[in-house]
């Protein structure tokens, strides 16, 4: 058997099929001297006061050590394989953790095999690359095809995001290549994206509003010259009321679904402020998303 492992930035919606199918390794909020567990956070409660949080913006950490090879300990003890798709290895050291994690078992499983999947991303970008894994899995493909399906996901999705400002990203020095914006640009709403597994720039515009519908437009463009959609999430990090808004009355009727409103992961909110957006992914994989070789985004055993 093979089990698929995720970590908690990952969204995964709880009415989707794939959700009761994945083992999800909680990573950690720390502010105002509690530590939460991420994965059983009222994340809604945490965001109505992370306006307030700027001066002082709360930590992340990664799964324990333990936590993580004690999981794949029972994997191996099994005789199972172990699948795992985890956030950008350039946004947390989760992945690499993983990795100690699993060699360690290795050495004392002769028999264990393991495949990791860097999604490049986090929070809805990510899902793709865990859907399509599980649905790999649960056909009965080979670990090897079902990573491979898992890196299909990765190329095929993408993150448009518009922050209320750049603040929390400059104050917790995770801008990445979006780092032109800040001193002089403050002022500019940018949409975001992550592209090889950073936050970059996609456009710079004058106000929110226009940051929205320039972020529905470059889906729509992905859309329509990349294999149509798969599946579409519209993303929130605060007030969840405006995403609601925004996804009934500008997000379906541009994409003609029913759209999934969502919290982005607590771990990512906490580094990038309030900010609304979609996550998506097509048929086919988009330009831009991973501009090297795909395969270097692979671990196995």
């Amino acid at each position: 058997m093979i089990r698929v492992f995720a970590d908690s930035t990952i969204t995964l919606p709880p009415s989707a099929p794939e959700s009761g199918a994945v083992s999800v390794l909680p990573l950690f909020v720390r502010y105002g001297g509690q530590e939460f567990v991420e994965s059983t956070m009222d994340v809604d409660a945490f965001y109505a006061k992370i306006g307030e949080m700027v001066g002082n913006p709360p930590t992340s950490s990664q799964p324990s050590a333990a936590t993580v090879e004690e999981a794949f300990e029972e994997a191996a003890c099994a005789g199972d394989d172990v699948l795992g798709i985890f956030i950008s290895s350039q946004m947390s050291g989760t992945l690499d953790g993983a990795l100690r994690a699993a060699r360690a078992v290795a050495a004392r499983h002769a028999g264990f095999r393991y495949a990791f999947v860097d999604s490049t991303s986090n929070s809805g970008d990510a899902w793709p690359a865990v859907r399509e894994a599980v649905q790999s899995v649960e056909a009965g493909h080979s670990l090897a095809h079902s990573a491979q399906r898992a890196l299909f996901g990765v190329r095929s999705s993408r993150f448009l995001f518009a922050p209320n400002s750049l603040a929390f990203l400059k104050a917790g020095g995770r801008i990445g290549r979006a780092s032109a914006l800040v001193g002089g640009l403050m002022k500019i709403c940018p949409v975001l994206t992550v592209g090889d597994g950073a936050v970059n720039v996609r456009a710079k515009v004058r106000s929110h509003k226009k940051a929205l519908d320039r972020i529905l437009s470059f889906a729509a463009d992905d859309v329509r010259d990349h294999g149509g959609l798969k599946q579409l999430i519209v993303h929130y990090i605060g007030d969840k009321a405006p995403a609601v808004a925004w996804a009934k009355t500008c997000v379906e009727p541009r994409f003609g679904v029913s759209v999934p409103v969502l919290p982005v992961s607590p771990v990512i909110g906490c580094h990038v402020g309030p900010a609304l957006g979609i996550a998506y992914q097509c048929g086919d994989p988009l330009p831009g998303k991973i501009t090297g070789n795909i395969q270097d985004y692979l671990f196995t055993s």
